[in-house]
């Protein structure tokens, strides 16, 4: 564990849905920061290509996300991509909606203490898990997925003011806007002149969906998937499941559990440890993180030791 003993030169990304839902918590870590650090540079990008660049051309400068779960999900995964992650020290001030996963992994609450961590803390090397489609879990990933929360912006739904960005690969959403949302048809303008009229057309022929009835939301229902551990059959598709979690551990290898569908008497979850998970079976989708991706028939992630690096606490 490396411990950053004088104050580093810092590169400070501040995510504008941080900056949009809590912009005192945003204020506070950035003078936090800025007094902490021997240099500290400020960016404030508006998109995700602007955030990409910024973690691009950080040179020797440590970043530091302000932002929620996916702002840190996104840095990770583009420093991933780019065959980087190994090389850089991410930090974090969880600022936003949804800070489950920042906190899991030991980031304090609070903006003052986690930028204080960021500039005093020590780097640990977490496990990850990476899938055949270079896709990144921090946390654990869940079939079926757990609902993301609302549209709004004000409960942790990552936007891009008023664009959304998809990254494609297997219908994977990174966070940013809402899937199908026509503000995308507007590019970088947002929602174009011509659709905005058309919108405006239909409110008026459409009755407001507040005085319609709301559809009855119905429960996944059971799935019948072969989940393999290190290439052994833990559960196979003539017995359907309720529930699948991967969660990596600390020690290099992921915790799998498998929930049976119960019949009478509650089953018994069914569990495992191992280096390479593979489901497949029937179209599913799946949660990881900040993100709910698929459909897919099969899906193979693996145990990446150490891989990632983040400043903490010390003693964490």
């Amino acid at each position: 564990m490396a411990t950053f003993a004088t104050p580093d030169q810092l590169l400070v990304i501040i995510d504008p849905v941080a900056r949009r839902t809590d912009g005192e918590s945003v204020r506070i870590a950035k003078d936090v920061l800025s007094a902490g650090a021997a240099s500290a540079k400020v960016c404030l990008p508006e998109g995700p290509e602007e955030f990409a660049r910024a973690l691009a051309r950080r040179g020797s400068r440590r970043p530091v996300v302000v932002g929620d779960d996916r702002a840190l999900v996104r840095a990770v995964s583009l420093l991933h991509r780019q065959r980087e992650l190994a090389e850089c020290v991410l930090s974090v001030v969880p600022v936003g909606g949804m800070l489950g996963v920042a906190h899991a992994l030991g980031v304090p609450t609070g903006a003052v203490a986690a930028a204080r961590a960021a500039l005093d803390g020590a780097e640990r090397r977490l496990d990850l898990l990476v899938d055949d489609s270079d896709g990144v879990v921090l946390g654990a990933l869940r079939i079926p997925p757990v609902g993301l929360p609302g549209r709004d912006g004000r409960d942790g739904r990552g936007r891009w003011g008023e664009r959304n960005w998809r990254d494609g690969r297997d219908g994977r959403w990174d966070g940013y806007g809402s899937p199908g949302d026509p503000a995308e048809a507007g590019g970088a303008g947002g929602v174009r002149p011509w659709l905005r009229t058309c919108q405006s057309l239909v409110r008026t022929l459409v009755p407001p969906l507040a005085s319609r009835p709301a559809p009855a939301a119905s429960p996944p229902g059971p799935a019948r998937l072969r989940v393999e551990v290190d290439g052994v059959t833990l559960v196979d598709l003539d017995q359907p499941v309720e529930a699948v979690s991967v969660t990596p551990d600390a020690a290099g290898t992921a915790v799998v559990e498998v929930r049976p569908l119960s019949v009478g008497a509650e089953a018994s979850p069914l569990e495992a440890r191992g280096r390479t998970v593979t489901v497949s079976g029937a179209d599913f989708r799946y949660g990881t993180d900040a993100t709910v991706a698929g459909p897919v028939r099969r899906r193979t992630w693996v145990v990446r030791e150490g891989a990632l690096g983040l400043v903490l606490p010390t003693g964490r």
